[in-house]
This record gives structure tokens, sequence and C-alpha cells, in this order.
């Protein structure tokens, strides 16, 4: 079994917890042909009205432009890595328990799947932590799963 790991490179910016919030925003990026393969929302709690928007890729200056025009940020909090490969029962739990032996804390797993392969995006505190998994992921797809 083997694993792609790739670093996402997020954009970012708050959005109004309203219809059309994030409609809104992501108009812009449309407009400018991005094609995105990476989109988080998610309500700030301690901020009534306000939400967030990650998005990713952001790619070329026409998209660049866009999403400034948007009010999106690069950002670099959290990191973000991809993780796609050949799906398998038991595998979320096999990689995140491995993590947990590493003492490697992540701050969020998204996996999907789709016939017999996953897509899944970990988020992380630091670079160092985001790498270790890589490694982790690594060994896991060497020694079959």
């Amino acid at each position: 079994m083997s694993f792609k790991f790739d670093r996402v490179h997020l954009w970012f910016c708050e959005v109004a917890d309203q219809a059309g919030g994030v409609a809104g925003k992501l108009a812009f990026l449309a407009q400018a042909g991005a094609n995105l393969e990476y989109v988080y929302t998610k309500r700030l709690p301690d901020k009534p009205g306000v939400g967030v928007l990650y998005v990713a890729p952001v790619t070329g200056a026409a998209q660049v432009r866009a999403a400034r025009a948007a009010g999106l940020n690069e950002t670099d909090n959290p990191i973000v890595r991809r993780i796609e490969g050949d799906n398998e029962a038991g595998l979320a739990h096999r990689l995140t328990q491995q993590w947990a032996i590493a003492g490697i804390s992540f701050r969020g797993l998204t996996m999907a799947v789709l016939g017999n392969k996953f897509v899944g995006y970990a988020a992380f505190d630091s670079v160092a932590e985001a790498n270790r998994a890589a490694q982790i992921l690594a060994d896991l797809g060497a020694s079959g799963g």
C-alpha cells in the first residue's frame, strides 16, 4: 500500500455567518478560474455572526488577485497535508493510532472514500509534527498498512 502526502497551501478569511457569506467569497475565485480541491468552513463560537473559510489551491497571478480581492490571505496556520491512497478497512484507526504512539497531536482530520481510494486532510500545529506524521505514513505504506 502506498500513500501520497502533500503540503496544502491554504488561503483564509473570515466570512459573515449568513446565507451567501461563503458563496460571495468563492465567487471571486470561480471567476478567476480556480479549481479548488479544499474548501473548509466553520462558525467561530467566540464571534457570533462570523465564520472562517479556508481554500486551496490558489495558483497563478489572476487567482491570487481574486483571492486578495475577496479578502483571503495565505496562511501557514494550521499546517495542512493532503493524504491520498488505497482504502482499506481500519486505515484511519491504524494511522491515528501510529500518530498517537509517536505523541503527535493533530488539530483536525477529514477522510473520505470514493470507490477503493481515499483522500484526507490532516491539520497540524507545526511543520515538525506534520513532517513526523508524513514519515509515519510512509512507514505504514512501506509495511503494507
